[in-house]
């Protein structure tokens, strides 16, 4: 188990950083709904689009939060 804390840690930093990223992206997209400037498309679709990018942020840090959680479990084991 000890060889995959790397692989942990660093996926983690990758995760959350894609986490980030899909944050910054819904709430652009919830920024455009309000000042109209994404003509062409209805402000359903924009608003929807933004919920799933705010969703997928919240799963993505959750798996990353996980992932936080396991190396801490694994070096807690290390020293017993």
């Amino acid at each position: 188990m000890r060889e995959h804390l790397g692989f942990l840690k660093t996926s983690s930093a990758v995760v959350k950083i894609a986490a980030w990223i899909f944050l910054l992206l819904g709430c652009l997209s919830f920024v455009t709904v309000f000042i109209n400037k994404a003509p062409g498309y209805p402000k359903v679709m924009i608003a929807l689009g933004s919920a799933i990018y705010i969703f997928l942020f919240f799963l993505f840090f959750l798996i990353a939060k996980i992932a936080d959680l396991l190396v801490r479990i694994i070096n807690e084991i290390k020293k017993e």
